[in-house]
């Protein structure tokens, strides 16, 4: 067979495949308004996880997990703009890391606004500007986000997803070779985590500038003779700067948790669900040990336990930030929050990605 007749059945492989989106948008479109009619949410991240490892453990074919996901992450995207569009905050500039995982989850299609800090992202759910909000909780590198945890502790706001991403970075520049570069923009932690690289390639004198964002970075590449950025595939795609190489990060380990912040939560319980919460105890002797014993009766399983200032008056008090494994609906954990509830601030249940 020729390339003009493989050609052909490809384009008669997409008119089939266009044809079968629009007969599920049409199904969508339905769903949409019985949703509507019941007030019910139009993100449901549980049944698009149950979708995507449906579709990943019956492939045949050439396409990897990960391609699968992308493909139906669009396709939901552009099924949730039919049911209702709805504006999605992200901690910003365009083309962080954070929006990379907005549009790995929502799609490219979604509509999108950049906001300078977690603060404003948390204002603009609570404000009704953005209907969800993306924002990064913890690296398995650096730690918990302190002020996301801060900010959980005072808001309102429940935490409905959460959403891995390997965090990788890219050395963007238009200079035809490495040699040609005299300095290199990024944000501080980046050139942190890429030091193995700059001590390989560069002298010592090489002007290493910190900027606010690996996305700055991109911008001061993309213009000034001689420059480089390390930044992120996506952000240096975005701005159309060629990559002269990839995954230069010391550690191949690097990886990011976000969190997406809705005003109603998330009721439903999946296969598998995880739920944070916050936890101010008492004092006393034993409280905390006697608090964890209860979930260790209730054969509930903790995957995180860090304690946080409770910044209240002068004395040195903490309060705890804690996931376990379920949902905060499942009767083991509500013998629990019966028992302490004036104790728990709960944060949210959600499909278990990590």
């Amino acid at each position: 067979m020729n390339i003009k007749e493989l050609r052909t059945k490809i384009d008669k492989i997409d008119t089939d495949i266009l044809s079968l989106l629009d007969q599920r948008m049409d199904i969508v479109h339905e769903i949409g308004l019985l949703k509507s009619a019941s007030n019910e949410s139009v993100y449901r991240p549980e049944r698009e996880k149950e979708i995507i490892e449906r579709l990943t453990s019956i492939t045949k074919g050439k396409l990897k997990a990960d391609s699968i996901k992308a493909i139906f992450q669009e396709v939901f995207a552009a099924a949730r703009n039919i049911e209702l569009p709805e504006r999605i905050s992200y901690l910003g500039p365009e083309g962080s890391f954070t929006h990379q995982a907005a549009e790995s989850n929502f799609g490219s299609q979604a509509k999108y606004l950049s906001l300078n800090s977690i603060k404003s992202v948390f204002e603009s759910i609570e404000s009704k500007k953005s209907k969800y909000g993306i924002i990064p909780l913890e690296n398995n590198q650096e730690g918990i986000v302190q002020e996301t945890i801060d900010l959980l502790g005072v808001s309102n706001l429940q935490i409905i997803s959460e959403l891995p991403l390997s965090i990788s970075f890219s050395f963007a520049t238009r200079a035809k070779e490495i040699k040609n570069v005299n300095k290199i923009y990024s944000k501080d932690i980046a050139f942190k985590q890429c030091k193995d690289f700059i001590e390989n390639y560069f002298a010592e004198d090489i002007k290493c500038i910190p900027v606010n964002s690996t996305s700055a970075a991109v911008k001061y590449a993309d213009k000034q003779d001689g420059s480089a950025a390390i930044c992120s595939r996506f952000a240096a795609v975005q701005k159309g700067v060629p990559i002269l190489y990839d995954k230069i990060e010391d550690s191949k380990d690097n990886h990011t948790r976000f969190v997406i912040l809705s005003l109603a939560k998330n009721e439903v319980i999946s296969k598998e669900d995880k739920t944070s919460i916050l936890v101010n105890l008492t004092d006393g002797h034993g409280v905390l040990a006697k608090f964890l014993q209860e979930f260790h009766d209730a054969k509930i399983n903790l995957t995180k336990l860090e304690s946080r200032p409770a910044k209240k008056g002068t004395e040195f008090k903490y309060v705890f930030y804690i996931d376990f494994e379920g949902h905060y609906l499942s009767n083991n954990f509500q013998l629990i929050f019966k028992r302490y509830e004036d104790n728990i601030k709960l944060l949210g249940s959600y499909p278990r990605m990590i």
